[in-house]
């Protein structure tokens, strides 16, 4: 009996030390949302005065140097995050608000696309700040490469997500080449990466953002559950005016009867709305193993850009 007291009551405190991790991490997903949503909202004025009392303080006998640049390195690059993603809501509210019967369709399609154009997933971004901070100390020379292509991950993306309608292939493929070379750094060996992509296609019409989450699927549901990890290979061509973009990978491959999800539901009804029956995504499961992602839509070369991505 007393054997049978001691269980219950260590059952009873193991259940009581879960309910405390549940609370606690319920807490800090709490407080980590509303920080987020204060910096979404903050002027950019008061975070720059914030940034320079930390800044002072750091530099005191009692403040903590690298911790103080983490900070502005993170809040500075969650402060672009936040405000797109805010921007992006509002415009989407705006769009379901406003938008008469007409339009609406297609309106409520953009504004989930801009609201996907901002979502660089804030883990995606602290996980490479974190890398990057480990580095520095390990391999500097490294940690000074994976600033610079999240830099220019950075510079491709933001203007995306203030444009409307179609872009270039060329920038997409300019994007992905920088998310990319972030994503190798990461899983190191077990990514390999080739883009075939003719100079002459760089300047065709391709909807922003659709290259891009085709590649984090084949990441995420096709790579990164293999422990020996795999390779992407983005390749383009025309045929009969009809560019197609595949992405094909060498992964677990990718069940053509399930669901798509939320991005590749979005791409194909943007699609729908651009072009019609005119274009269409396609998935599906070589005989090689893997899956292949193909956008087909018409050619449409763009006579300003110069050959220019």
């Amino acid at each position: 009996m007393k054997k049978g007291r001691l269980t219950a009551a260590g059952y009873s405190n193991a259940k009581g030390a879960l309910d405390i991790v549940r609370e606690i991490g319920e807490i800090t997903a709490t407080l980590w949302w509303r920080f987020f949503d204060w910096l979404a909202q903050v002027e950019w004025r008061k975070l720059v005065i914030i940034w320079l009392l930390v800044m002072i303080f750091g530099m005191t006998p009692f403040g903590h140097p690298e911790q103080t640049g983490a900070f502005i390195v993170l809040s500075l690059g969650l402060k672009v995050l936040a405000g797109g993603k805010r921007r992006a809501e509002l415009e989407a509210r705006d769009a379901t608000t406003h938008a008469d019967e007409e339009g609406l369709e297609r309106r409520l399609v953009e504004a989930r696309m801009a609201a996907l154009q901002a979502q660089v997933e804030p883990h995606f971004l602290f996980n490479t700040l974190a890398l990057i901070g480990q580095l520095i100390e390990t391999d500097p020379p490294q940690a000074a490469r994976i600033h610079q292509n999240l830099i220019d991950y950075l510079r491709a993306t933001l203007p995306q997500m203030r444009a409307r309608g179609a872009g270039t292939l060329g920038r997409q493929i300019e994007m992905s080449r920088a998310y990319l070379a972030i994503m190798q750094a990461r899983m190191r060996a077990r990514l390999a990466v080739s883009i075939d992509v003719p100079d002459e296609m760089q300047s065709a019409t391709f909807p922003v953002m659709m290259l891009q989450i085709l590649i984090e699927n084949a990441i995420k549901h096709g790579l990164e559950p293999k422990i020996a990890g795999g390779r992407i290979d983005i390749r383009a061509s025309v045929d009969n005016q009809v560019l197609q973009v595949d992405v094909l990978d060498d992964g677990i491959g990718f069940n053509v009867h399930a669901g798509d999800g939320l991005g590749l539901a979005n791409v194909r009804e943007r699609l729908r709305i651009l072009y019609g029956n005119r274009a269409q995504l396609v998935i599906e499961a070589p005989l090689t193993g893997g899956t292949r992602a193909s956008i087909r839509l018409p050619y449409a070369p763009d006579i300003f850009a110069g050959g220019a991505p």
